[in-house]
């Protein structure tokens, strides 16, 4: 309960004092709030990944789930689709923005880490058009879900690898020339956030985009975030409230902003 009292609150914080588009005097910034955070759309995809959505909503079907990561109880559970649907599928609203900046930036070689049912994956791959996306999980029922949902929907372009983060991710970081967009949403732990950062890092460009979510979920992501921020390497840092996004352009000076979303 006063963890959820202490979101509210620092999110009513954040509301109040984050910058709007007018605010905003980097041209590439500018350019990014209203191209892809402001730019609402309403696209076929979207209906066909939420009607995906709701028919997993409408599932009691048990589902295992390891204890992986940071955000389980170390112990095996069996808990209805529908409830982890709830529980781990990013929202409407941010699997848009997803698919907005895939569809802004056009990366050819895309990553995520943490595919869970393979929501957040769908709108990914719907904004990507000629590059691929490679998505990594650890829960095998997950990713059978995941599989089946992406088959549904006919993309060829995705390519799901399942394992624990610390194996299958270098094993991805080895095979691909350069890493354009990394979606990170796997184990909400501090060592682990940073360790697969750095690991990433090493395929980054200046035209990179990194994308992290539950920046606020604990104190622990929030020191994650802090200090992935002011990386030497990172240049521009947006703050979302909820996710966070950075960018490594070595033509930019180092600026980080806290945008209403």
């Amino acid at each position: 309960m006063f963890k959820r009292l202490q979101l509210a609150i620092d999110y009513l914080l954040y509301f109040f004092t984050s910058d709007t588009q007018y605010d905003v005097h980097s041209p590439f910034v500018f350019d990014f709030v209203n191209q892809v955070l402001r730019a609402r759309k309403n696209k076929p995809a979207y209906h066909s990944i939420e009607l995906i959505r709701t028919n997993m909503l409408r599932s009691n079907v048990l589902i295992e789930v390891l204890p992986l990561g940071a955000k389980t109880n170390g112990k095996t559970e069996y808990i209805p689709l529908k409830t982890l649907v709830n529980r781990t599928s990013k929202s409407a609203k941010y699997g848009e923005l997803l698919e907005r900046v895939c569809d802004y930036f056009q990366p050819q070689y895309a990553l995520e880490i943490g595919s869970s049912l393979g929501i957040s994956t769908l709108y990914q791959a719907s904004g990507i058009h000629n590059g691929y996306l490679i998505s990594l999980e650890g829960n095998p029922k997950s990713v059978e879900i995941a599989q089946h949902n992406i088959e549904s929907l006919g993309f060829q372009h995705v390519q799901l690898g399942l394992g624990l983060f610390d194996d299958t991710l270098p094993k991805v970081i080895e095979q691909v020339p350069q890493l354009d967009y990394v979606f990170f949403d796997g184990n909400h732990s501090l060592e682990a956030t940073l360790r697969y950062f750095e690991w990433c890092l090493t395929k980054a460009h200046t035209n990179s985009v990194f994308i992290f979510d539950d920046i606020r979920w604990s104190e622990e992501m929030n020191r994650a975030w802090q200090k992935i921020k002011n990386h030497p390497k990172v240049t521009v840092s947006l703050d979302l409230f909820f996710m966070g996004i950075v960018f490594f352009r070595t033509e930019q000076a180092k600026e980080h902003f806290t945008l209403r979303f």
